[in-house]
């Protein structure tokens, strides 16, 4: 018997070893399959491989399990009725690999595309909503807000239909040129008000150091003064203490020679003219070299001495 009579013979011994090889199905990682027979669901094929029954059941989807992401640009309005343009990034994936979870992500939506459409739309609305809400100065800084508001919000409906939301990051944000060009305004009027300020602070503080140098320096130089002065005073009465001594033991050695103590004041007249002439550096001093002015300088000299006598 050749292979064209047995083939003939046992036709229905090969629809039977091709209807059973025809059962077994792959599922690739990363997806599970939904099963139906008869148009109604029936079980869930994981990754790997699987068999299925020949011509009854039927693999209706396979539901991916891997994160998936969408890039969102839209509008939303102020409460001061300022134009706010959003660019985001959505990351969802399905909620875990139950087989109820499997279920409902399976028969929720018709297609992927009317998925997208309503987390999308979802998720503009809560935005919009929460925008609407805010001043246009505010919305800069409310970005972490604007997620976890988002999230709070939509993952109750994700939920429902068997997705999670991972992450959602708002990249940009952006208001109509007009309102840039006066928030750039406001920032350069405050920054210049900041820098008159602190210019203003650094003149006052360099002006009161001058003023506390200049204050201590006045100081200083007048407890320099009023010393010196000090001195000079105990310098001027000690020069005369010490002229005294002198001429009172110049007296009393001329009194024991019995000797003329006009003699000192005369020497004294003498040396004054001599000291004179050889430190007035070209100043000119008048005397009056009579002999009645030396009369009365003299006369003048014997008082001072017996004044020093009575002492």
């Amino acid at each position: 018997m050749d292979i064209k009579d047995f083939l003939v013979s046992n036709w229905w011994l090969i629809v039977i070893v091709l209807g059973i090889f025809s059962g077994f199905v792959t599922i690739n990682q990363g997806l599970i399959g939904v099963v139906t027979m008869f148009g109604k669901y029936r079980r869930i094929m994981r990754p790997g491989l699987n068999f299925k029954i020949p011509f009854l059941e039927q693999i209706y989807k396979k539901v991916s399990i891997q994160n998936r992401s969408v890039e969102l640009e839209f509008q939303a309005v102020t409460i001061d009725q300022a134009n706010v343009y959003f660019k985001s990034m959505l990351l969802y994936s399905v909620q875990n690999a139950d087989e109820e979870t499997i279920r409902k992500v399976a028969f929720k939506f018709i297609s992927d595309k009317d998925l997208m459409q309503a987390l999308v739309r979802t998720i503009e609305g809560n935005i919009r909503a929460f925008v609407a809400t805010k001043r246009q100065s505010e919305i800069l800084g409310l970005r972490r807000d604007i997620v976890e508001f988002v999230k709070e919000h939509v993952d109750a409906s994700l939920e429902d239909w068997g997705y999670h939301l991972q992450d959602l990051q708002i990249n940009d944000i952006t208001f109509d040129q007009a309102i840039i060009d006066s928030m750039s305004k406001v920032v350069a009027s405050n920054n210049l008000k900041a820098a008159a300020e602190n210019e203003g602070q650094a003149l006052l503080i360099t002006k009161t150091k001058s003023a506390e140098a200049e204050g201590n320096a006045i100081k200083i130089a007048a407890e320099a003064e009023r010393q010196a002065a000090q001195l000079r005073g105990q310098g001027v009465a000690l020069f005369r203490e010490e002229v005294a001594k002198g001429m009172s033991q110049a007296a009393e050695q001329m009194k024991q020679a019995n000797l003329d103590t006009n003699v000192i004041l005369f020497s004294m007249w003498t040396e004054a003219i001599k000291n004179f002439a050889e430190y007035g550096k070209g100043n000119v001093i008048f005397l009056d070299g009579s002999a009645e002015g030396m009369q009365g300088t003299m006369k003048q000299l014997m008082a001072m001495m017996q004044l020093q006598e009575k002492k």
